[in-house]
């Protein structure tokens, strides 16, 4: 009877099966006058394709471009989709052989302001102090752990009390766990008092706040009498003699703390960059200081900025830059693996000289000296990475040029080498990813990218980079292989299952927490772990939507216990804030 069936359709002519596929695009949308690109992945050939407005009209028709490449065995074809034509305001989908694409907008640039303000609410969610972790308000100084091996978290051995007790109350939590680390907290701190300065009308009114917010908490953290930098809040997981735990060991609410029956939750110990007035890992000098520094060019109360300028450059003065040995950034460094530093020194000297030059201050020529001592070491020595929490150049860049630097055309220079690095992977990936997705950070690299094109723009009125950049935007978005958007309720397909503690525990929305996005593939070989019996479980059914898509060695999971893909920070969101402000300028 199927032998049959099968004839007399084929017979009649039926249509034969539409190759499987997918349309994939940025899911916020694009100004009137951005390129626009979209993707058609399948196992077919190209097909003509439609835009349709919210009425279900077509707008605009086209042909798919040239074959981009394959993504992995099932979809062995990514075409594109120019939509570049599409200029008029409105909401749209694609069509194409009986596939959609998710809806996009065509609006003015602040557009993206809408995406920028759902992450600074992220931050607001992420605040440490008052009933999570008073305790914190008089905690006591410990020595350094000794750890059980070099890539692992496990202590060995008890902890040696040194000092205290120290006020470290607020802040905010680092990403899905409660620890705090100046290292991060500087660099997120330092974003937003960017964003805030570079949004100008556009920026969200509520960023100010939360850039003092951080920069209050960063104040605790360096004690100017006993010339003290107190680095984390916490320790992530407990001793090999099992004598106590650590925060990544139990899965609960921030709130329960205070009345944990596990000594080093309820009471959290504190550590030092360095004893006190010894001199400082200079990634760690470089950063905060920046961050004090830039709230000096913001802070209408000037009384209260040259108080902002003076303890940057306090801080500044106390970077150890001979024998450097490895830098500090958390315990252990594993957890924040940094090995460079020449870019926090630029950049700290860079904002001291900015702010600086806005208070009149005598200084600022000594500062724009050693921010461009700094530049041309780093561009000697340690150029290859792009714009994220490990190299900050490009803002360093962008802002000594600002300053005055003699050196611009090799600031420049270098700030279009990273560009170029985003730009040659992207011209061989099948969509046009300038960061690389089988590594951590993927989300973040690709905000960053898309930051340095608006920054290159800004101090060299070149535009060569603006369609790259939005490309960028537009991968974290959804104009990738898997079809989501890496920022909770940013997008028709967000992620919806992230690993955090709050979200999985309340079942509230983590609003603009952005996550690492996809990883390695062999992350994932031995199961997604990260469970904890008290979580929720997060899909619901446990069903990977996303396995079909694994593909270049990446793969990416929307699971609360998949920590290696879906677990947010502030770094990522701070990166994704200052691009997405810059941008909803244009």
């Amino acid at each position: 009877m199927r032998i049959v069936l099968a004839l007399a359709l084929a017979l009649t002519g039926a249509p034969a099966m539409q190759p499987s596929g997918h349309i994939r695009v940025d899911q916020v949308g694009f100004a009137p006058g951005e390129a626009k690109h979209a993707y058609l992945m399948t196992s077919g050939k190209p097909a003509a394709f439609t835009v349709v407005d919210s009425r279900g009209r077509p707008v605009l028709k086209g042909t798919a471009g040239r074959d981009l490449g394959a993504w992995n065995a099932a979809y062995a074809h990514v075409y594109d989709l120019d939509l570049t034509g599409l200029k008029r305001p409105g909401s749209y989908r694609i069509k194409s052989g009986g596939l959609t694409s998710a809806e996009f907008a065509i609006a003015p640039s602040p557009l993206l302001a809408l995406p920028a303000s759902k992450i600074v609410t992220f931050f607001g969610g992420q605040r440490d102090g008052g009933r999570r972790h008073s305790t914190d308000r008089a905690a006591d100084v410990y020595d350094w752990p000794v750890f059980t091996g070099p890539d692992t978290d496990q202590i060995k051995g008890e902890l040696t009390k040194v000092g205290g007790p120290v006020d470290v109350e607020g802040g905010w939590f680092d990403a899905g766990d409660y620890l705090k680390f100046t290292h991060i907290l500087a660099y997120v701190d330092t974003l937003m008092w960017a964003a805030r300065r570079d949004g100008g009308p556009v920026a969200d009114p509520r960023l100010r706040s939360e850039a003092e917010h951080g920069l209050k908490y960063l104040d605790k953290m360096w004690d100017g009498k006993s010339r003290t930098l107190y680095i984390q809040v916490g320790v992530g997981a407990g001793n090999a003699e099992g004598t106590f735990v650590g925060d990544h060991d139990i899965w609960r609410l921030p709130e329960s703390d205070d009345s944990s029956k596990e000594k080093y939750i309820r009471n959290r110990p504190v550590f030092r960059a360095a004893p006190p007035g010894e001199p400082i890992s200079p990634n760690l000098a470089g950063r905060t200081a920046a961050a004090f520094a830039l709230a000096a060019q913001v802070e209408p109360d000037r009384r209260k900025a040259r108080a902002w300028l003076d303890q940057a450059a306090e801080i500044y003065a106390m970077a150890k830059t001979t024998d450097v040995g490895p830098l500090v950034t958390s315990l252990p460094h594993a957890f924040y693996p940094e090995s460079v530093w020449r870019d926090d020194m630029e950049l700290g000297g860079a904002e001291l000289a900015l702010a600086a030059q806005r208070l009149g201050d005598p200084r600022a020529a000594q500062w724009l000296a050693q921010a461009s001592h700094w530049a041309e070491e780093y561009i000697a020595n340690d150029t290859g990475d792009t714009l994220n929490l490990y190299d900050v150049s490009a803002l360093a860049h962008a802002d000594l040029i600002r300053a005055g630097a003699a050196m611009k055309d090799a600031l420049a220079a270098d700030l279009k080498a990273q560009l170029e690095i985003g730009a040659s992977r992207a011209a061989k990936d099948p969509f046009r990813a300038g960061a690389r997705y089988d590594q951590f950070d993927s989300v973040p690299h690709a905000f960053g990218l898309a930051a340095t094109s608006r920054l290159y723009r800004s101090v060299t009125g070149d535009r060569s980079y603006d369609a790259f950049g939005t490309q960028q935007r537009g991968w974290a978005f959804g104009a990738n292989p898997w079809g989501v958007s890496f920022v909770q309720g940013v997008g028709d397909n967000s992620i919806s299952c992230p690993h955090y503690q709050i979200a999985n525990l309340t079942g509230r929305p983590a609003t603009g927490a952005v996550v690492n996005g996809p990883n390695a593939a062999s992350l994932f070989d031995d199961g997604l772990g990260g469970h904890f019996e008290e979580m929720a479980k997060c899909p619901a059914d446990g069903v990977d939507r996303y396995e079909e898509f694994t593909g270049r060695g990446s793969r990416f999971v929307d699971d609360v216990r998949s920590w290696q893909a879906s677990e947010p920070a502030d770094d990522f969101a701070a990166i994704a804030l200052y691009a997405l402000t810059l941008m909803a300028r244009d």
